[in-house]
């Protein structure tokens, strides 16, 4: 997904020049493409309609390989038990399910969830003088690519949270009120992978009765 991105940008860049734009969601640039291509009056020469459709052709690959590897993916998350349980999480999809399982296994290194929560970066560290303990940002130890993928399912979620009248919802919504969205993104994927720890310790289903407490 890196690299489509990487492509699409190569390719505002390059149509830029000749004062083409396109809006930032790639579906848009896909449509883009194909209509600069067949307006013969758009100032495009023969050469640089040549250039940008091998790059169209690049786009459409790497379309075709993320397709691919999502499916691959799809089927994992299905013929894994955990990970089957993992996605009755909010915000939790085959993609988190799958690399949390590849990431922490069964959980059993980890006494509890702070610990687990802890490992992937997602707790404030904390700066103590003076009997005083004070807390600082969240860490950004442990695995990158698992805080990165539990805080985008986080948002994903908050996105939804206002409609929904579960306790979860209730309580990170009443964080969101109160705090910057991305200090409530933040506090929901703290809660998701303290939950996931204690599903995939105890081999339990998600109980939403008990999410918020």
């Amino acid at each position: 997904m890196e690299q489509r991105t990487a492509k699409g940008n190569q390719i505002r860049g390059l149509v830029a020049e000749y004062g083409l734009v396109a809006s930032k969601e790639i579906s848009s640039l896909r449509q883009a493409i194909s209509a600069w291509l067949e307006d013969a009056d758009n100032g495009l020469s023969m050469r640089f309609r040549q250039l940008l459709d091998g790059l169209w052709r690049d786009l459409r690959m790497l379309d075709g390989r993320i397709a691919e590897l999502d499916g691959q993916i799809n089927e994992a998350a299905k013929a894994d038990s955990s990970a089957r349980r993992l996605q009755l999480l909010r915000g939790v999809g085959p993609v988190v399910a799958t690399a949390l399982v590849a990431c922490v296994g069964d959980a059993s290194q980890f006494a509890n969830g702070r610990q687990m929560a802890a490992s992937l970066g997602l707790t404030p560290r904390q700066h103590s003088s003076g009997g005083r303990d004070r807390l600082l940002g969240i860490s950004k130890r442990g695995d990158a690519y698992m805080r990165s993928l539990l805080v985008h399912g986080a948002r994903a979620m908050l996105r939804t949270a206002p409609r929904h009248d579960d306790p979860l919802s209730r309580w990170v919504t009443r964080i969101a009120a109160r705090a910057h969205p991305n200090v409530a993104c933040v506090a929901m994927a703290n809660k998701t992978a303290r939950m996931a720890w204690a599903m995939l310790r105890h081999g339990t289903d998600y109980q939403p009765a008990l999410a918020a407490a």
